[in-house]
Protein backbone atom coordinates (compact mmCIF):
# COMPACT_ATOMS: atom_id res chain seq x y z
CA UNK A 1 0.00 0.00 0.00
CA UNK A 2 1.31 3.25 -0.91
CA UNK A 3 1.53 6.64 1.35
CA UNK A 4 -0.58 8.57 -0.92
CA UNK A 5 -3.41 6.19 -0.60
CA UNK A 6 -3.90 7.38 3.42
CA UNK A 7 -3.52 11.27 2.28
CA UNK A 8 -2.62 13.76 -0.22
CA UNK A 9 0.03 14.46 2.12
CA UNK A 10 2.07 12.26 4.58
CA UNK A 11 0.24 12.10 7.94
CA UNK A 12 2.33 13.20 11.27
CA UNK A 13 2.61 10.82 13.73
CA UNK A 14 3.80 10.15 17.06
CA UNK A 15 4.93 6.63 18.50
CA UNK A 16 4.82 6.17 22.24
CA UNK A 17 6.27 3.10 23.74
CA UNK A 18 8.67 2.33 26.06
CA UNK A 19 10.57 -0.74 24.50
CA UNK A 20 13.28 1.26 22.78
CA UNK A 21 14.38 -1.41 20.19
CA UNK A 22 11.15 -2.01 19.33
CA UNK A 23 10.51 1.91 18.39
CA UNK A 24 13.58 2.20 16.55
CA UNK A 25 12.83 -0.34 14.35
CA UNK A 26 9.08 0.90 14.35
CA UNK A 27 10.11 4.70 13.44
CA UNK A 28 12.89 3.00 10.67
CA UNK A 29 9.62 1.83 9.10
CA UNK A 30 7.41 4.27 9.61
CA UNK A 31 9.23 7.25 8.26
CA UNK A 32 9.34 5.56 4.65
CA UNK A 33 5.72 6.41 4.53
CA UNK A 34 4.66 9.19 6.89
CA UNK A 35 6.38 11.79 8.81
CA UNK A 36 7.56 10.57 12.13
CA UNK A 37 7.33 14.14 14.50
CA UNK A 38 8.82 11.98 18.17
CA UNK A 39 9.12 9.39 20.03
CA UNK A 40 7.91 9.68 23.69
CA UNK A 41 8.38 6.29 26.26
CA UNK A 42 5.50 6.91 29.00
CA UNK A 43 2.20 7.83 28.71
CA UNK A 44 2.43 11.39 30.48
CA UNK A 45 5.39 12.38 28.19
CA UNK A 46 2.74 10.92 25.03
CA UNK A 47 0.25 13.84 26.83
CA UNK A 48 2.62 16.51 26.75
CA UNK A 49 3.79 16.05 23.28
CA UNK A 50 0.56 15.84 21.95
CA UNK A 51 -0.71 18.37 23.12
CA UNK A 52 2.35 20.45 21.96
CA UNK A 53 2.57 18.91 18.21
CA UNK A 54 -0.54 17.90 17.63
CA UNK A 55 -0.09 14.61 15.06
CA UNK A 56 -2.43 13.20 13.29
CA UNK A 57 -1.81 9.93 14.30
CA UNK A 58 -0.49 8.42 17.86
CA UNK A 59 0.61 5.27 17.59
CA UNK A 60 1.23 3.79 21.05
CA UNK A 61 1.43 0.66 23.22
CA UNK A 62 -1.52 0.40 25.73
CA UNK A 63 1.29 -0.39 28.90
CA UNK A 64 3.69 2.36 29.25
CA UNK A 65 5.10 3.84 32.78
CA UNK A 66 3.24 6.82 34.23
CA UNK A 67 0.32 6.85 32.70
CA UNK A 68 -1.14 3.92 30.58
CA UNK A 69 -1.90 4.52 27.06
CA UNK A 70 -5.64 4.58 26.88
CA UNK A 71 -5.96 6.78 29.52
CA UNK A 72 -3.43 9.06 28.13
CA UNK A 73 -5.10 9.18 25.00
CA UNK A 74 -8.54 10.09 27.10
CA UNK A 75 -6.86 13.37 28.04
CA UNK A 76 -5.43 14.03 24.76
CA UNK A 77 -9.02 14.12 22.88
CA UNK A 78 -9.79 16.32 25.07
CA UNK A 79 -7.42 18.74 23.99
CA UNK A 80 -6.35 17.77 20.69
CA UNK A 81 -9.98 16.09 19.31
CA UNK A 82 -8.85 15.42 15.66
CA UNK A 83 -6.26 13.39 16.52
CA UNK A 84 -6.13 9.58 16.12
CA UNK A 85 -4.64 6.37 17.37
CA UNK A 86 -4.14 2.82 16.86
CA UNK A 87 -2.51 1.18 19.75
CA UNK A 88 -0.63 -1.23 19.01
CA UNK A 89 0.26 -3.91 21.91
CA UNK A 90 0.93 -7.58 23.06
CA UNK A 91 -1.74 -7.56 25.05
CA UNK A 92 -4.49 -9.86 23.39
CA UNK A 93 -7.47 -8.92 25.36
CA UNK A 94 -11.02 -8.18 24.63
CA UNK A 95 -11.61 -5.57 27.43
CA UNK A 96 -8.83 -3.35 26.39
CA UNK A 97 -10.03 -3.46 22.47
CA UNK A 98 -13.28 -2.47 23.37
CA UNK A 99 -12.44 0.03 26.00
CA UNK A 100 -9.98 1.89 22.65
CA UNK A 101 -13.14 1.85 20.28
CA UNK A 102 -15.22 4.05 22.79
CA UNK A 103 -12.67 6.49 21.49
CA UNK A 104 -13.43 6.26 18.27
CA UNK A 105 -11.41 6.72 15.44
CA UNK A 106 -8.87 4.35 16.72
CA UNK A 107 -7.11 0.86 15.80
CA UNK A 108 -6.58 -1.47 17.57
CA UNK A 109 -3.35 -3.88 16.45
CA UNK A 110 -1.33 -6.15 18.19
CA UNK A 111 2.56 -6.55 17.94
CA UNK A 112 2.33 -9.64 16.32
CA UNK A 113 0.45 -8.95 13.39
CA UNK A 114 2.88 -7.43 11.11
CA UNK A 115 3.47 -4.27 9.35
CA UNK A 116 1.17 -5.28 6.57
CA UNK A 117 -2.09 -4.80 9.33
CA UNK A 118 -0.47 -1.72 10.80
CA UNK A 119 -1.07 0.02 7.38
CA UNK A 120 -3.98 -1.07 7.32
CA UNK A 121 -5.29 -0.19 10.43
CA UNK A 122 -3.49 3.60 9.82
CA UNK A 123 -5.51 4.05 6.56
CA UNK A 124 -8.05 3.44 8.40
CA UNK A 125 -8.36 5.78 11.07
CA UNK A 126 -7.42 8.48 8.39
CA UNK A 127 -10.23 8.03 6.60
CA UNK A 128 -12.61 8.26 9.95
CA UNK A 129 -13.05 4.61 10.79
CA UNK A 130 -11.81 2.25 13.74
CA UNK A 131 -10.53 -0.88 13.32
CA UNK A 132 -9.59 -3.71 15.20
CA UNK A 133 -7.55 -6.91 15.09
CA UNK A 134 -9.24 -9.86 13.03
CA UNK A 135 -7.19 -11.90 15.58
CA UNK A 136 -9.59 -10.71 18.46
CA UNK A 137 -12.85 -12.23 17.29
CA UNK A 138 -15.72 -9.91 17.19
CA UNK A 139 -17.92 -11.61 19.52
CA UNK A 140 -15.21 -10.69 22.27
CA UNK A 141 -14.78 -7.52 21.82
CA UNK A 142 -18.96 -6.59 21.14
CA UNK A 143 -20.12 -8.27 24.73
CA UNK A 144 -17.24 -6.51 26.40
CA UNK A 145 -17.28 -3.04 25.11
CA UNK A 146 -20.87 -3.40 27.11
CA UNK A 147 -18.53 -3.46 30.49
CA UNK A 148 -16.42 -0.41 29.37
CA UNK A 149 -18.41 2.19 31.56
CA UNK A 150 -18.85 0.04 34.75
CA UNK A 151 -15.16 -0.73 34.37
CA UNK A 152 -14.03 2.86 33.82
CA UNK A 153 -16.08 4.48 36.47
CA UNK A 154 -14.99 2.81 39.84
CA UNK A 155 -11.95 5.10 39.65
CA UNK A 156 -11.54 8.81 39.36
CA UNK A 157 -9.31 9.98 36.99
CA UNK A 158 -7.08 10.99 39.78
CA UNK A 159 -7.18 7.30 41.71
CA UNK A 160 -6.21 6.27 38.18
CA UNK A 161 -2.92 8.09 38.54
CA UNK A 162 -2.65 7.23 42.01
CA UNK A 163 -3.14 3.37 41.30
CA UNK A 164 -1.19 3.13 38.55
CA UNK A 165 2.24 4.28 39.64
CA UNK A 166 1.61 2.92 43.43
CA UNK A 167 1.00 -0.46 41.39
CA UNK A 168 5.13 0.37 39.38
CA UNK A 169 6.54 0.31 42.81
CA UNK A 170 7.45 3.93 42.92
CA UNK A 171 8.24 5.41 46.25
CA UNK A 172 6.25 8.38 47.76
CA UNK A 173 8.56 10.57 46.91
CA UNK A 174 8.90 10.51 43.35
CA UNK A 175 4.81 9.90 42.86
CA UNK A 176 4.87 13.00 44.49
CA UNK A 177 7.12 14.68 42.61
CA UNK A 178 5.17 13.01 39.65
CA UNK A 179 1.60 14.48 40.75
CA UNK A 180 3.24 17.81 42.19
CA UNK A 181 1.50 16.71 45.84
CA UNK A 182 3.21 16.38 49.40
CA UNK A 183 4.10 12.69 50.33
CA UNK A 184 1.61 13.50 52.92
CA UNK A 185 -1.43 14.00 50.76
CA UNK A 186 0.20 10.88 48.56
CA UNK A 187 0.03 8.56 51.39
CA UNK A 188 -3.62 9.77 51.80
CA UNK A 189 -4.60 8.90 49.17
CA UNK A 190 -3.16 5.41 48.84
CA UNK A 191 -4.72 4.84 53.03
CA UNK A 192 -8.21 6.03 51.07
CA UNK A 193 -8.18 3.78 47.70
CA UNK A 194 -7.42 0.91 49.83
CA UNK A 195 -9.87 1.09 52.07
CA UNK A 196 -12.32 2.21 49.60
CA UNK A 197 -11.92 -0.78 47.75
CA UNK A 198 -10.81 -3.33 50.46
CA UNK A 199 -7.10 -3.93 49.51
CA UNK A 200 -5.27 -5.39 52.38
CA UNK A 201 -1.67 -5.60 50.56
CA UNK A 202 0.30 -3.91 47.79
CA UNK A 203 0.29 -7.47 46.39
CA UNK A 204 -3.63 -6.69 46.59
CA UNK A 205 -2.96 -3.43 44.99
CA UNK A 206 -0.90 -4.50 42.18
CA UNK A 207 -3.36 -6.81 41.39
CA UNK A 208 -6.29 -4.44 41.34
CA UNK A 209 -4.41 -2.41 38.82
CA UNK A 210 -3.93 -5.26 36.72
CA UNK A 211 -7.60 -6.18 36.49
CA UNK A 212 -8.38 -2.94 35.49
CA UNK A 213 -5.55 -2.47 32.80
CA UNK A 214 -3.75 0.12 34.49
CA UNK A 215 -0.39 -2.09 34.49
CA UNK A 216 -0.17 -4.79 32.54
CA UNK A 217 2.21 -8.03 32.02
CA UNK A 218 3.37 -7.05 28.89
CA UNK A 219 6.00 -9.47 27.53
CA UNK A 220 8.84 -7.71 25.24
CA UNK A 221 7.40 -7.26 21.81
CA UNK A 222 8.86 -8.68 18.60
CA UNK A 223 11.30 -6.32 16.05
CA UNK A 224 8.69 -4.71 13.50
CA UNK A 225 10.86 -6.26 10.41
CA UNK A 226 7.83 -8.32 8.23
CA UNK A 227 7.03 -6.68 5.29
CA UNK A 228 3.21 -6.15 3.33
Amino acid sequence: MEAAHLSASRPRILIADDHAIFTDALRTYLKKMFTVIGVVADGRAMLQEAIKLRPDVIVADVAMPLLNGLDAARRIREQVPDVRFVFLTMLDDANLAAAALELERVAFVLKCSGAKELLKAIEEIMNGRSYVTPKLRPEDWVVAKTRVHQFSKELTRRQCDFVQLFAEGRPMKEIAAILNLSEKTVEFHKHHIMKAFGLKSNAALVLFAVKRGLITVDPQPSFVGRQP
